[in-house]
């Protein structure tokens, strides 16, 4: 049995297993510091926005791995698999609070330590937007394979799998959407994008996006299916 005095067993950096496995000396070194900042709220801002790079990164791959199980032709572990990436933007989009607090002073002072860099470039987000692309071509694949559409699918029992897919893909799209609306109006907040309705500002970029769909085709399908109900 192993005793509490026991040194580490990992190999790596740090004093204990828990800091060699999670590689907190590197992690906790990402920020920038006292002798770099500019301002105080930068930790604030890095901490914030490298913490949603990690979210993503495993939404990214919870995505990659429903792909692959849509191809293989198991839509239900598709489906578990779509559903915690959704919590994951959900995650993301709660965190937006904390920049909440920065004043529109505090912003512009910090301003200059970012240089020219913008959300638009984030790699997480990146890759979280060809796995949502290349989803919506799996399921489409994996109906045709089937010899149906969404369609026949929305027609049917919400307990068929596909059904159950197309709504978790759904879920994300919207959990997506409720993502880009709050940032949208934290940069307004922050005063970091300009006022709404500004000509070519980055807020006004942001304010197009909020309508954006994945997967058009499946919120059309059930839309047109509620008509046909009625």
């Amino acid at each position: 049995m192993k005793k509490k005095n026991d040194g580490p067993e990992l190999p790596g950096e740090g004093d204990t297993d828990y800091a060699r496995y999670m590689r907190t000396d590197v992690l906790l070194g990402l920020q920038r510091g006292p002798e770099e900042v500019i301002h105080r709220d930068e930790l604030l801002f890095q901490v914030t926005h490298q913490s949603t790079e990690l979210w993503l990164k495993l939404a990214a791959s919870e995505l990659t791995e429903a792909i692959a199980r849509i191809n293989a032709g198991e839509p239900s572990a598709a489906e578990l698999l779509l559903a915690r990436a959704t919590h994951t933007v959900r995650l993301v989009t709660d965190q937006l609070d904390m920049l909440g607090y920065l004043r529109p002073e505090d912003f512009q002072a910090m301003q200059p330590a970012l240089g020219n860099g913008s959300g638009a470039e984030s790699p997480g987000w990146k890759q979280t937007q060809t796995a949502g692309r290349r989803l919506g071509l799996a399921f489409t694949a994996y109906l045709n394979d089937r010899g149906t559409d969404l369609k026949a699918v929305y027609a049917g029992e919400p307990s068929d799998p596909a059904y159950r897919l197309g709504e978790a893909m759904v879920d994300f799209d919207d959990r997506v959407s409720n993502w880009r609306v709050r940032h949208y109006k934290l940069a307004i907040r922050v005063g970091s994008h300009g006022g709404i309705g500004t000509a070519g500002s980055p807020s006004g970029m942001l304010a197009k996006l909020i309508d954006y769909r994945f997967f058009p085709e499946l919120w059309e399908a059930r839309t047109q299916r509620a008509l046909v109900s009625r």
